[in-house]
């Protein structure tokens, strides 16, 4: 790996081929960037947080997606709900279909 480069933390969504390439969005703790009625907002409150290994508040953003080769993807920091994924799949799903 290149010196300089950080490393983020995505939220893999699903399999995006079987090529093992991945759909996924990126997490970040600026949650004032959240987008309203899109992003899913993960704080300490939460059932789920401790598990996601996030260190602070955090915005799971579906209005930042990409999709990457899993090579790319270099570990696991923790995971959400099962609950909360499928939210948030349903939550992007319903964003693509509309028209607005």
């Amino acid at each position: 790996m290149e010196s300089g480069v950080k490393l983020r933390p995505v939220l893999m969504l699903r399999q995006a081929s079987r090529f093992d390439d991945w759909l996924v969005c990126m997490v970040s703790s600026q949650v004032q960037q959240a987008e309203a009625n899109l992003d899913e907002i993960l704080t300490p409150a939460d059932a789920d947080f401790d598990n996601s290994g996030l260190k602070a508040p955090s915005v799971l953003r579906l209005s930042r997606l990409a999709v990457l080769d899993g090579s790319l993807l270099l570990g696991s920091i923790g995971a959400i709900s099962v609950e909360r994924l499928w939210g948030v799949r349903q939550r992007l799903a319903k964003w693509v279909a509309s028209e607005t």
